[in-house]
């Protein structure tokens, strides 16, 4: 009987060690300005917790800004949602920082953050390393060279690590430009690009996406879908995904 229990727990810890769910969620948060132009971060920090996910690439993010009343607006989601705060600035702004940031259930063993153009505002990519795979966040500019000049960096990426690598955020294009068949020459798109995602009230384009390496065989894709919710002018997006061991 001992020996059929401490082999039921050895196959239980290989199923869990073999295969594991995760759920991925990237939101451009407008810094917690609603639709409705008002700033709710608790609002904001609710569409996170319901959702639940194990990493969000977060964007439009202040730090300690006066817009903000000098709050660090990651900090707080990640005090009100139980997550670990990154952040990437991009920009000075109102007497503190704007840019990006990550939330994670679990502890990277490396973050870096790179410095990508944009000449109406400068832009970052934040990236956490994990046991078995990547995960990064960005948002891109607005001008469509200072874009395409971004994503030819970002491609470069994948050769550079032998797991998968996940991409997450506002990309500021849409799904069928040729900046984003260039991307997906070195990635595969997660979520329904046919699935809008802004203006939140009214979607009639997408412009956020969730993206992992081309040929990452560990990566399942289980579901994805779109929140509906005016907390900011973007909806978020959510990737299930099991990741198997190799």
């Amino acid at each position: 009987m001992k020996r059929l229990l401490l082999l039921s727990i050895l196959l239980i810890g290989v199923s869990c060690y073999a295969s594991r769910n995760v759920r991925i969620m990237t939101y451009n948060i407008r810094n917690g300005i609603g639709i409705d132009e008002t700033m709710n971060i608790e609002r904001t920090a609710d569409v996170i917790s319901e959702v639940c996910p194990d990493l969000i690439a977060v964007q439009e993010v202040d730090s300690v800004t006066g817009r903000s009343n000098g709050t660090y607006i990651l900090g707080e989601l990640a005090a009100r949602t139980g997550m670990q705060p990154y952040y990437s600035p991009a920009i000075d702004f109102d007497g503190g920082k704007y840019g990006i940031g990550i939330l994670s259930k679990e502890s990277p063993s490396k973050v870096v953050k790179m410095a990508l153009p944009g000449r109406e505002e400068a832009r970052t990519l934040l990236l956490l390393e994990f046991a078995d795979y990547l995960f990064c966040c960005t948002h891109l500019s607005l001008t469509e060279e200072d874009r395409a000049e971004s994503i030819r960096i970002i491609s470069t990426l994948p050769v550079r690590f032998d797991k998968p690598l996940f991409i997450a955020g506002d990309f500021n294009d849409i799904p069928n430009s040729k900046d984003m068949a260039k991307l997906r020459d070195s990635f595969t798109m997660l979520n329904n690009p046919e699935t809008n995602t802004f203006p939140s009230d009214a979607p009639s384009e997408t412009l956020d996406y969730i993206m992992v390496s081309k040929d990452s065989s560990m990566v399942k894709v289980e579901s994805t879908n779109v929140v509906e919710t005016t907390a900011s002018d973007h909806r978020p997006v959510i990737v299930n995904i099991t990741l198997n061991d190799k």
